[in-house]
């Protein structure tokens, strides 16, 4: 057989997981890998593709001038870039992907593996310059996504320097078309900022310049992250590609703690998604693997969906449930939190928490916990204090036990606040600079702020001591971890300063990890400025997370309902700030944004008068009725509010279905006008048996049950409802 009749690649492998399909392409004369998924639904769907380009910019080339130009290539599963490797096409700044490091890196085996549940595809790519990658696809059985992990090894003699290594890697977007699908490609990301996280952002792919060249020369590339140790800043780790013709979407989160990218790619009729680590370029980071060594990338959950948006969200927040599961018993029923951050701003003391104890018992919240404060020195700032972590006498004067024992002895759980990464300048800890993280060997300072080094011992023993003691001493049961500075670039003490970031964050997971196997019926509840850390690996540590910093602003519904696209609702803990100047319409507002995840109280608590407290005990009483479809359940999100969060007009609806279908909720908030006259929920089969079973308050107005679906009817500016409805036999109370 001749080269020309070898085609140009075939199918190496082909798995149906669940219902999604997994193809393995290989490129016949180069051995390289690239990996391919669609729905299985879609599968009649799928075209062959053309093999050449015959466009009229090619065919006026002469033959002799420009040799024949294939339409796609093989874009490899794994992608990385070694020190002194070339590039070609003007990518250097833009992209490091296809670099010369994989010329030669070729397929050799494939296995799979069954345990514990878990189906492992392994792929091993060889290259005769003395390494080798494993690309693990791992899908725990009956799940609606599978994660991807990439492990390098140096298998030669001399060590070899990363400068990028992508945790996953999806080309042949889209197989629906024959040519490069104009018109259909749209990208997919959420942007994010202190308090304003979880804003999606959704543009064509042709706005973004990713088409391909005339003749697939010089790829275009369009690369984001954030660099630093707040994940969730500028962007969630998050990228999806929708083919709006045939309504398919292919998304991914990355679960990793610190600087971290995406790229969407381009150089032939395909798009190509990948993303892990920052490299050298976006995150200035590299690493040595010495002979016998190697490094694994952190994973990235994968989906794809014929639906929408809300649907691939649903099947990638679903695979963070499993680490959730594993909660303390407590977390199980979403018991309510009251913080007392917006009672006290930073000055808590033990009569006041006392009275808050007093006006909570007999009721469903179930902790109470001390922000931040309780440890500053008398004209001492909170933000600026930590670091030796001993309670303010002044504050607290029969000691921290006293407030826990008074605490507990109305049946709530104490929490406390730490900011334990940092030191704050008012404390001595801050010339403690041994310990301390350096850039160029000086300690890196953020806003009055140094970081302690995760890699240091002496800071584990440390910390062990001053914060897990200090929870076991005083009989703490949730710890509130803060965190409200970034590291930057990175920090001295490994081969690049992006490598000494990652080590050190390795370490404060560990950290985490280490509070958790301690005191293993501890409430870890994770925040970085609100949400700076809303990721799948931070995610799995903690039972819930602040959503947001946004504690008392019109947009908390609009940052909470988007949240539900990025992070399980019963980990997303909202705050319903209550005052008694409040009208009964304002307070309505904030406790329904509470049900769009985790409920949280603070404020004047002890200060509301009978009246404001009865619709407090109501909205809990509700949410104890609803907390197993926020627990678990599929959430869609309905909104028509202008561009501004800040200043928002019209309304929004989540509708949260419970799995079996029987049950849903409808949490309604209407903004400032104009109001749009309905929102409809549509194909809920209104005429085919939903019953309003309650709602809140219980004054409300019943949606509309139609053969379209639930209709609800904003009322008016600034008002907030929740509606329960049930296919059950259940009696309607609204």
């Amino acid at each position: 057989m001749s080269s020309i009749d070898i085609p140009y690649a075939t199918l190496l492998a082909k798995y149906e997981f669940n219902d999604m399909v997994i193809e393995y392409w290989l490129a016949s004369q180069s051995r390289a890998v690239g990996l391919r998924l669609y729905p299985k639904s879609t599968a009649s769907q799928v075209v062959e593709r053309r093999e050449f380009l015959n466009t009229p910019e090619i065919l006026a080339v002469p033959e002799e001038t420009f040799n024949t130009v294939r339409a796609w290539l093989i874009d490899s599963m794994v992608q990385l870039k070694l020190l002194g490797d070339t590039t070609e096409g003007y990518p250097q700044g833009r992209t490091m992907r296809n670099s010369a490091s994989l010329a030669d890196l070729r397929f050799e085996r494939q296995s799979v593996d069954e345990e514990d549940g878990t189906t492992s595809v392994i792929t091993r790519l060889v290259s005769p310059r003395g390494f080798a990658v494993d690309h693990r696809l791992a899908w725990i059985n009956g799940g609606a996504g599978f994660s991807v992990q990439v492990t390098f090894h140096n298998l030669g003699q001399q060590p070899l320097t990363l400068e990028m290594l992508s945790s996953f890697s999806l080309g042949g977007i889209t197989p629906y078309a024959n040519d490069d699908a104009p018109g259909r490609l749209h990208l997919h990301r959420f942007r994010s900022y202190w308090s304003a996280e979880g804003r999606h952002d959704s543009q064509p792919i042709e706005e973004m310049g990713l088409e391909r060249s005339w003749a697939n020369h010089a790829p275009r590339a369009e690369r984001f992250g954030q660099v630093g140790s707040m994940p969730v800043r500028g962007f969630f780790p998050f990228i999806a590609v929708e083919d709006r013709a045939v309504g398919v979407f292919w998304g991914v989160q990355l679960a990793w703690a610190g600087s971290w990218q995406m790229e969407a790619y381009r150089k032939d009729d395909c798009l190509c998604i990948s993303g892990g680590l920052a490299d050298r370029e976006f995150g200035h980071w590299m690493k040595v693997v010495s002979p016998g060594e190697s490094f694994m990338t952190p994973a990235a959950n994968v989906s794809t969906v014929a639906g929408d948006l809300d649907d691939l969200c649903d099947r990638l927040t679903a695979m963070q449930a499993p680490t959730v599961d594993r909660a303390p018993q407590s977390e199980q029923s979403l018991p309510v939190i009251c913080n007392e951050w917006c009672t006290s701003w930073g000055d808590p003391h033990h009569d006041q928490l006392v009275a808050m104890a007093d006006k909570l018992k007999d009721t469903r919240v179930k902790y109470l916990v001390i922000d931040a404060g309780w440890y500053k020195g008398d004209g001492g700032v909170w933000a600026l204090a930590q670091g030796d972590w001993q309670p303010n006498p002044r504050l607290f004067p029969h000691g921290m036990r006293a407030t826990t024992d008074a605490i507990r002895a109305r049946g709530l759980v104490p929490g406390i606040w730490f900011e334990f990464e940092v030191v704050g300048e008012q404390s001595p800890m801050f010339t403690q600079t041994d310990h301390l993280l350096k850039r160029d060997g000086l300690p890196v300072t953020a806003g009055g702020r140094r970081f302690l080094d995760f890699r240091d011992p002496w800071v584990v023993d440390y910390l062990s001591k001053k914060v897990i003691g200090f929870l076991k001493e005083n009989g703490f049961g949730y710890i509130k971890v803060d965190y409200n500075e970034t590291i930057g670039i990175g920090v001295d003490g490994a081969e690049s300063l992006g490598e000494g970031l990652r080590q050190h964050l390795v370490g404060m997971q560990r950290f985490f990890a280490l509070m958790r196997a301690e005191i293993p019926d501890l409430v870890i509840e994770n925040c970085a400025s609100g949400g700076h850390r809303l990721e799948p690996s931070m995610m799995g540590l903690v039972s819930m997370a602040s959503f947001s910093d946004a504690h008392e602003g019109c947009e908390i519904p609009i940052i909470a309902a988007n949240l539900h696209r990025l992070i399980l609702p019963r980990q997303s803990q909202i705050w319903a700030v209550l005052h008694r100047a409040d009208s009964m319409q304002r307070l309505t507002y904030s406790l329904t944004a509470g049900f769009l995840g985790r409920l949280c109280l603070s404020g004047e608590i002890e200060r509301l008068d009978p009246a404001q407290w009865a619709l407090v005990e109501e909205a809990i009483r509700f949410y104890d009725r609803v907390a197993p479809l926020i627990k678990d359940g599929k959430s869609q999100l309905y909104q028509s509010i202008g561009l501004s969060w800040r200043h928002p007009q019209g309304a929004q609806v989540i509708w949260r279905t419970s799995r079996d279908g029987q049950q849903a909720f409808g949490v309604v908030h209407s903004f400032a006008e104009p109001l749009p006259s309905e929102i409809t929920v549509p194909g809920q089969e209104g005429a085919g048996g939903w019953r309003v079973a309650g709602c809140f308050p219980a004054n409300s107005v019943s949606p509309h049950l139609t053969k379209d679906g639930v209709v609800f009817m904003p009322g008016g500016p600034f008002q907030g409802q929740v509606v329960y409805l049930t296919n059950r036999e259940e009696e309607s109370v609204c």
